[in-house]
């Protein structure tokens, strides 16, 4: 029912902001006339309400070029190379480049869609062959699929590292560091030939008991019953994946905006005051990051209460009792991969110290294969995009990708 009382607010709800982003246009076709002031007033009005939506279709990654070290421009290639019913592969490539190292960018399954790791790709393909796991909307995927949980994800990066070939390297971002060390581990168990030359474990949470911050407190606040009775729902009839249960990415984002309520307000209100006085350059930064944000996927119910279980409630992981299709997974048995981690010294979702704990775990490697970076005067979206991540935590993953060649 909460899923279908959704969807028809939406439904409802999609007519008025297109009729709203319809007047925007008029506005804007109109703001040469005398009453341009009212009219500016009334475009950025319908602009707030065409922008105040969520939408369930994955936005346009848009990198088509690329300004390189020396200052040329070189077309980039996207093209997909491996499908699953729950996953795309994309490969982003210099249309220039030659025998780059194979980067699989592991994107989180968390609400937002892969292209939320835009600027990530555009940075990592200045001097690598970049593959992104762009994982497909839970709700438009048949029910006969069959259901989607943490060995499913794990699994899906063994599959694609196999697919890539050694030697390949390894990115992950926040959520899925937990899914990659543990695929790293089993190939490393199992002596695969496909195992990473390298690993990068950014701002994720595998040791939830360092540092808890709201996002932990609140998934050990409730039982695993009280998840799996008030967050998840059922994909109305009318969708592809009708009948799949799924915590659905309205109440996600829902969540996450409540956090910082004030903020979203304040950078609604600047969006509105910024178009009006004409400061189009800075209201439109704010549309572009709210277009990307309200673009929402859902989770299918198995992988998102496994995550709740497994990563916060028993803190499996650093505890020792993580499985993998029944299997342990034992990070010491990495002894061929690099590893890095790196952290943000501001993150309020994965806190200092909960990626570091990742170094104590993989104990089987030398310590000249292990490193760290604690990026100062970063948040948790800092860590991966942005000026200090181009600028100089970047530099650092480069620098690790290659010397573990």
């Amino acid at each position: 029912m909460m899923y279908d009382a959704y969807q028809s607010y939406a439904d409802v709800s999609n007519r008025l902001r297109l009729a709203a982003a319809s007047g925007e246009r008029l506005a804007r076709l109109w703001k040469s006339t005398p009453y341009a002031s009212p009219l500016r007033c009334f475009e950025a009005y319908c602009e707030l309400v065409s922008l105040a939506g969520f939408t369930h279709a994955r936005p346009d990654y848009g990198i088509t070029q690329l300004s390189t070290h020396n200052g040329a421009v070189v077309d980039v290639l996207e093209e997909p190379v491996y499908s699953t019913p729950f996953c795309q592969l994309l490969r982003f490539t210099r249309q220039d480049a030659e025998n780059l190292p194979r980067v699989l960018l592991v994107a989180p399954m968390s609400g937002h869609f892969a292209t939320l790791l835009r600027g990530t790709i555009r940075t990592l393909i200045q001097d690598h062959d970049v593959y992104v796991t762009d994982w497909i909307n839970t709700r438009d995927i048949a029910l006969s699929q069959g259901v989607f949980g943490m060995d499913e994800f794990a699994q899906h990066l063994i599959d694609f590292l196999r697919f890539l070939g050694p030697p390949a390297h390894v990115v992950a971002v926040c959520q899925p560091t937990v899914a990659a060390l543990a695929a790293v581990s089993i190939m490393a168990e199992d002596n695969d030939p496909a195992q990473p030359a390298s690993l990068t474990l950014m701002a994720g949470p595998l040791d939830v008991s360092v540092s808890p911050t709201k996002v932990n407190e609140f998934a050990v606040s409730k039982p695993i019953d009280w998840f799996r009775n008030n967050v998840i729902g059922t994909v109305p009839r009318m969708l592809p994946g009708a009948g799949r249960r799924v915590y659905p990415g309205f109440l996600q984002i829902s969540g996450f905006m409540s956090m910082n309520a004030e903020r979203h307000a304040n950078a609604f209100i600047d969006l509105f005051r910024h178009r009006v006085e004409g400061e189009h350059e800075k209201a439109d930064r704010i549309r572009t990051f709210y277009e990307e944000y309200f673009a929402i996927m859902d989770l299918d119910a198995d992988f998102y209460l496994q995550t709740i279980e497994t990563v916060f409630h028993q803190n499996a992981l650093s505890t020792g009792r993580l499985l993998f299709k029944g299997r342990k997974v034992t990070p010491r048995a990495i002894k061929k991969t690099f590893l890095l981690t790196v952290e943000g010294e501001k993150d309020d979702i994965c806190a200092v110290g909960q990626t570091l704990a990742a170094q104590d775990m993989c104990s089987g490697l030398r310590p000249y294969m292990k490193s760290h970076h604690l990026q100062a005067g970063v948040g948790h979206y800092g860590v991966f995009n942005g000026k200090r991540w181009d600028n100089q935590i970047y530099p650092v993953l480069r620098d690790h990708i290659q010397n573990s060649l």
